[in-house]
């Protein structure tokens, strides 16, 4: 579990082959602290841009993980280049953590799109699309997770969302260089996914 809010931008150190899927690694420095509790470890979950992933190698301040086929068809994970990518990283939620964001699972529903960026510096107002099965779980005010950025839904309609962000989020994370036509990774409340399945039972329950 994650909360969205994004302890590092990282550079992709390298991709390699490994089949079925490709071993993706990451320079994180600050995600080493030998002879600590807080020293990240082979095993242990990270979120690479909203996906949650498992430590498999760590050599010095590089992270390696494995990334299955379908991951990578189905996030912007398949799209990362060695050298010149960078991703939002964050690791798994501990007991006792404060809750900043909103609760994340690390499992992204759908890809998205920008769409449209109208800057407003420092601020920038950006619209995503969202497969129209899954908007239905993003309200005004609400909560998603884009590339596992914790956000604030602004506006909301049939298959797009907008929001706002702040120069803080612009800086820290890879939204602030996100292009119209990019693809981002998209993930919905976990409330908002029981409401709408409690109501779909509802509707499908026999009169009594």
């Amino acid at each position: 579990m994650f909360t969205g809010l994004i302890e590092t931008l990282a550079t992709v150190a390298a991709i390699e082959n490994d089949p079925p899927g490709k071993r993706i690694t990451v320079a994180a420095p600050m995600f080493r602290n030998p002879g600590t509790p807080d020293d990240t470890q082979i095993g242990d979950s990270i979120a690479i841009n909203g996906c949650c992933l498992t430590v498999v190698a760590i050599e010095g301040d590089l992270f390696s993980f494995e990334a299955g086929e379908e991951t990578l068809s189905r996030t912007n994970l398949g799209k990362l280049v060695a050298g010149t990518s960078q991703v939002n990283l964050e690791r798994a939620l501990a007991i006792g953590d404060r809750l900043g964001g909103h609760y994340v699972t690390g499992h992204v529903d759908a890809a998205g799109q920008l769409i449209e960026r109208v800057d407003d510096p420092p601020w920038s107002n950006l619209k995503f699309s969202i497969p129209t099965e899954f908007s239905v779980q993003v309200v005004p005010k609400g909560s998603i997770t884009v590339d596992g950025i914790s956000l604030t839904v602004v506006d909301v309609g049939d298959d797009f969302f907008t929001v706002a962000l702040i120069p803080h989020t612009l800086a820290v994370t890879t939204l602030g260089k996100r292009c119209v036509g990019d693809t981002v990774n998209l993930e919905t409340d976990l409330l908002a996914k029981y409401v709408q399945r409690s109501m779909e039972q509802r509707t499908t329950q026999p009169s009594r």
